[in-house]
């Protein structure tokens, strides 16, 4: 049986915006949104924002969590984010979310989480994609933020580069 994931909105978006949105019931079978995730995709989606129509996709299942935890007052956590975190503690399940301040809840919450890139990576280790670097690419022109250093990292983590070696040798 397929794992079950809590999606955050960015993975969602991403992948959707860079034609990769199908890789996420390939991977996981079932996405979990929360009631505030949905929300905020239907008013970007009103707003023009090119976002999933989540209603089509049956592997998506709204549900809302039943009690939110209590997060550091210096995490900037949003609503969605909040409600995410939230449903995966209860499900005890791993969460997709790509913000660090969520990363940063996650961990003080014990809940497992990847993001855009760890789907992607997962998706080239499993025969769905061939390469990750050209969606990289579609990525970075979307506005997804992504280091030179973490581009590196995640083409090497997806067998797409070699390892860094040292530059100098001594002798």
């Amino acid at each position: 049986m397929a794992e079950v994931v809590v999606s955050d909105t960015s993975p969602l978006q991403y992948l959707h915006q860079v034609g990769c949105l199908s890789l996420l019931p390939s991977l996981f079978g079932r996405v979990l949104i929360p009631p505030a995730v949905d929300h905020e995709i239907q008013v970007g989606i009103e707003r023009g924002n090119d976002l999933p129509v989540l209603g089509l996709s049956p592997w998506v299942v709204v549900e809302p969590p039943r009690e939110i935890p209590a997060f550091p007052v210096e995490l900037q956590i949003y609503p969605g984010e909040r409600e995410a975190l939230a449903l995966a503690l209860e499900h005890g399940c791993r969460v997709l979310m790509d913000d660090r301040d969520e990363r940063r809840a996650a961990d003080a919450l014990g809940i497992a989480y990847t993001g855009t890139l760890g789907v992607l990576i997962s998706a080239k280790r499993s025969g769905l994609v061939e390469a990750i670097a050209p969606i990289l690419d579609r990525l970075l022109a979307r506005g997804y933020r992504l280091s030179d250093q973490v581009r590196r990292g995640a083409l090497e983590l997806a067998g797409e580069a070699p390892p860094v070696t040292d530059c100098f040798q001594v002798t």
